[in-house]
């Protein structure tokens, strides 16, 4: 089969698994990993005809991609609510785990000192590519959430690290404490100079304008491959702790076009996240899955309920992680595309080396990743929520700016046992909000702190009613992300900017909340001639025709619809609500 072929086949699959994944709610490693091995071992379709040096490398420009957009979203202003936690989870924790997945490696499964310590780095990571996902679907608080986060993308590159200098230390002659001392130190200044230097680098150009801004983002992708490659000619395998660095650099830089950047990797994420976990399972035999015994299982089972709890629950001891963060980040740690890449290039690697037993390296990875993600993924939510670090389905509105429309808006919803939350960065205009026990947020949504503070996990809309116009426009699209652009919604324009050419277009708003007669001086205008905002139950006495005969007859607003089940759908003039 051509190269062309081949290429062509692993794209489609691999898309065409996510999106499977998507409609089907499955985790999508798991579809992922059922698809190469059926293209791989089952049928031979998938047979790449380059080395496994030449497979290693390529999945290592890959794997630096996906650490570096993950790194990226890493924020300083999160550490201000959960620096220490976080500190011990990167430090700590990865020591512990190591060595106890190394002794459980060794004496439950049964493998070899050098395989076993091996196997116990790589399972340090924690998988970001699945964790985060995990995160968005389950809705998490957001401190909880940033454990999670923080823990999974600065432990790849660790658990990486720690295996290639185990590897190093039990396969290259002469190697000692001293040598492995030496490349650690190799390693972090790598980082440190190249990642970190580079970031930096790439900051101070990016603000000044140096580089076009069509450019940005094609440059700064192949500027990761090229301090990936720099770091790992320094020390074997830094590159992907230097090109985390640099992710946390560039993502905590001034820049304007942060979240373009960011978007731009995330699409790219997908799809090299997608191809390797076609090509990887592909490449294993049917003699390769027959390795898993009984020791094996046994070991899988030891890291899921042992290794991992102890880890945690001992890294967190005496640390202000409050112990429902500790119990659930203690349980969750789905392992990912970074513990697939490391095995597929380590296994071999010490087989070389003379130890028979490391052929049993990748499946075992494998194995727990399957169990990892399967176990994890389905008990994360519901876990999260019995413990109170999760909302419910979302089922709410997040009003920004406070008005006497709002606050009576806002009392109707809560008697219909609707979530509501009003944001505003005056203290005085959240006064009524305050005294009807509304819950309030005091302050400016766009910031930073809002970003880290701001709970709206339970809210299933963002409604903008300012009288400002484009700052309405402004939020719509910076919140698109978070709740999804079909649910942010912001007042109608002023009449008198609502000609074709005046008028703000649909990809530079969120979408008329209301219709397009519901502007802000409209609304306000109504509640001055005495007119109230009331809720209508439709009923077989009380039809839909007749409520609309009715309001047709006193121009009346309809502003939201609730289902059969209480769900909120809030009236917009580009998705009416269909009561």
């Amino acid at each position: 089969m051509h190269a062309a072929e081949l290429v062509v086949i692993i794209l489609v699959a691999g898309l065409g698994c996510q999106w499977i994944a998507a409609r089907t709610r499955l985790p999508s490693i798991i579809v992922l990993i059922t698809a190469g091995l059926i293209l791989g071992p089952a049928t031979g379709i998938v047979d790449l005809p380059v080395s496994d040096k030449t497979l290693a490398s390529l999945v290592g420009l890959g794997v630096s991609i996906i650490l570096f957009e993950g790194a990226m979203d890493l924020r300083f202003g999160e550490l201000r609510h959960i620096g220490t936690g976080v500190r011990r989870l990167t430090t700590v924790a990865p020591v512990l785990a190591w060595g106890l997945g190394s002794a459980a490696a060794h004496y439950v499964g049964g493998l070899s000192w050098p395989v076993s310590w091996t196997l116990g780095a790589i399972l340090v990571v924690t998988g970001p590519t699945v964790i985060l996902p995990m995160l968005r679907q389950e809705r998490l608080n957001k401190q909880t959430a940033s454990f999670l986060k923080w823990e999974g993308i600065v432990n790849d590159p660790v658990g990486v690290l720690l295996a290639v200098l185990t590897l190093q230390y039990f396969t290259h002659a002469g190697s000692g404490f001293g040598d492995t001392a030496t490349s650690l130190g190799l390693a972090v200044g790598a980082a440190l100079v190249v990642g970190g230097g580079g970031g930096w680098i790439f900051g101070r150009l990016y603000r000044g304008g140096a580089v076009p801004p069509h450019l940005k983002a094609p440059v700064l992708m192949v500027a990761v491959v090229a301090v990936y490659w720099l770091s790992d000619l320094a020390q074997h395998e830094a590159g992907l702790l230097a090109v985390t660095v640099m992710g946390i650099v560039v993502g905590n830089t001034k820049l304007v076009e942060r979240e373009r950047l960011l978007h731009f990797k995330e699409h790219l994420t997908v799809v090299i996240l997608s191809a390797l976990f076609i090509v990887i399972p592909s490449q294993l035999e049917v003699a390769d899955l027959r390795l898993i015994d009984w020791r094996i299982a046994g070991f899988v089972v030891v890291v899921l309920l042992v290794v991992r709890p102890v880890a945690i629950l001992l890294a967190t001891m005496k640390s202000p992680v409050s112990w429902r963060n500790r119990f659930l980040i203690a349980w969750i740690a789905p392992r990912g595309i970074v513990a697939a890449a490391s095995a597929s290039v380590f296994g071999p690697a010490l087989v070389l080396a003379g130890h028979e037993d490391a052929d049993r390296l990748i499946p075992t990875v494998f194995l727990i990743i399957v169990v990892t993600v399967l176990a994890h993924g389905f008990t994360l939510g519901p876990l999260a929520r019995r413990l109170g670090l999760a909302s419910g389905p979302a089922n709410g509105v997040l009003f920004v700016g406070a008005s006497r429309f709002v606050d009576r808006f806002a009392h109707v919803l809560l008697k219909l046992d609707v979530a509501v939350m009003v944001v505003d960065g005056s203290y005085r205009r959240l006064r009524q909000s305050r005294f009807d026990d509304v819950p309030t947020y005091v302050g400016e949504i766009l910031s930073d702190l809002a970003e880290h503070e701001l709970e709206v996990g339970h809210l299933s809309y963002l409604v903008c009613t300012t009288d400002n116009d484009f700052y309405n426009a402004l939020v719509c699209r910076a919140q698109g992300k978070v709740f999804g652009h079909h649910r942010v919604l912001q007042l109608a324009t002023n009449p008198a900017d609502q000609s074709d050419r005046r008028r703000l277009s649909l990809q530079r708003r969120g979408y008329f909340a209301f219709g397009s007669d519901a502007d802000y001086a409209t609304l306000d205008a109504r509640l001055d001639e005495g007119w109230d905002i009331r809720s209508t139950p439709l009923t077989q006495e009380f039809s839909r025709e007749e409520f609309e005969s009715a309001r047709l007859g006193t121009e009346g607003i309809v502003l939201a619809g609730l289902t059969p089940g209480g769900s909120i759908r809030v009236h917009s003039q580009e998705n009416p609500v269909g009561y």
